[in-house]
């Protein structure tokens, strides 16, 4: 099958608490772009994110907001601010580095949540059951090209509300030279 590929950039999802903290009590995120994802968008807040080494001074916010802060990062992201390089599924923050966000009405520091975020796909349940694609399966995406790559590893995420899509990070989108909502095949790993 083909799909679309999502490029994600470093990018924070926040907390309602962490939201109070550093926009002010009650703060309500603002939309400045949907996302393919039915009710995810990029938000016009940004905020800073300082680690040991160096910051980045403009990281976006995705929406909505979350039960608990998360940090997405490129592995070139972490070595340049100085967190460990921790490849996680998002949600997953066991033993993940921290950091600090600064906001406009305060600061935070995170206890973990910064992550590489694994390669996945977002697909329907419509196309799962077309395709014998279960939730948690482990898919391969070949991207075509002077640069050919063929990502393994690609975890299934099943959902009726998803849109088929795959996100791959900027450092694997610059390996490959893939583009935002470039089509690329999609097929099961053979074991």
């Amino acid at each position: 099958m083909f799909v679309e590929v999502g490029i994600s950039a470093r990018h924070v999802h926040l907390s309602r608490t962490d939201i109070d903290i550093l926009f002010g009590k009650d703060y309500q995120l603002t939309v400045f772009k949907d996302l393919k994802q039915l009710g995810q968008y990029a938000a016009n807040e940004k905020v800073e994110l300082v680690g040991p080494k160096s910051s980045f001074t403009t990281v976006r916010i995705l929406g909505p907001e979350r039960k608990k802060s998360q940090v997405e990062l490129s592995a070139t992201d972490c070595m340049k601010i100085g967190v460990p390089v921790v490849l996680r599924d998002s949600g997953d923050h066991k033993d993940t580095p921290s950091v600090k966000l600064v906001g406009p009405k305060g600061s935070v520091e995170l206890e973990g949540g910064v992550m590489v975020a694994s390669r996945h796909m977002h697909v329907c349940t419509a196309t799962a059951l077309k395709e014998g694609i279960k939730n948690g399966d482990l898919l391969c995406a070949k991207v075509p090209g002077d640069r050919e790559v063929i990502f393994g590893n690609v975890l299934a995420r099943v959902d009726e509300t998803f849109v088929d899509e795959l996100h791959l990070d900027t450092d694997e989108a610059n390996a490959s030279f893939v583009k935002n909502n470039q089509e690329v095949e999609v097929y099961k790993c053979q074991k």
